[in-house]
């Protein structure tokens, strides 16, 4: 484990930066917060990312506190990470700096990866209330847990306990919504986004 770097500054963003400000950190906490996560999966969902980099990034999360290691018990009996309380204290960082940088995000290019669940933490952004969305994109399927406190905030596919919205969209709606160009409400009027479900942010959302 390398010793941890520091900007020696008096400062709390310098001392936020001690821990987080590593390439990929930030990456790694946005890929747990949907729970707990095996390397591998890890490693699948951060491409670019080399092995050893990625190890010595757990590695420091775990000793800072991010994040710890546990082995599933038998028949999984594989180790997986997950976040911290005090890790998950990063996910307001990360729709912050998100928003900040939708600006920057442009059309995709064609040497972007992407995965359905990065749309995640854009979709947050623009839902309110309480409740689980279940979310269909061209990418992927997966779930948002909507004003969740504790656990994970979203999840692949769909949701294991039924979803209170069900929503429909293309890449390119995903993709403004995510650039900040296009409101998820607007999106829903225009027939962009398809929502179905009974729940109260199925309904909120038709209604808006």
């Amino acid at each position: 484990m390398s010793p941890r770097r520091s900007y020696d500054q008096y400062c709390s963003a310098a001392r936020a930066l001690d821990l987080v400000g590593d390439r990929w950190t930030l990456l790694i906490v946005r890929e747990l917060l949907a729970g707990p996560r095996r390397y591998t999966d890890l490693h699948a969902d951060l491409p670019g990312v080399s092995t050893d980099v990625l190890a010595s990034r757990l590695k420091d999360m775990e000793r800072d506190g991010l994040t710890t290691r546990r082995r599933l018990p038998p028949p999984g009996a594989a180790y997986v990470y997950e976040l911290t309380a005090r890790g998950r204290e990063l996910l307001p960082v990360l729709q912050a700096l998100g928003s900040w940088g939708e600006a920057e995000l442009g059309e995709r290019r064609p040497t972007d990866a992407v995965r359905a669940h990065w749309f995640a933490l854009p979709l947050l952004r623009a839902l309110e209330g309480d409740g689980v969305v279940e979310v269909h994109l061209e990418e992927g399927d997966f779930h948002l847990f909507v004003g969740a406190e504790e656990g994970p905030v979203y999840g692949d596919g769909p949701p294991p306990a039924g979803s209170d919205a069900r929503l429909a969209l293309d890449a390119a709606t995903a993709e403004a919504i995510a650039r900040g160009e296009a409101r998820l409400p607007d999106a829903v009027r225009d027939g962009r986004v398809t929502v179905t479900g009974d729940g109260t942010l199925a309904k909120s959302l038709r209604e808006a």
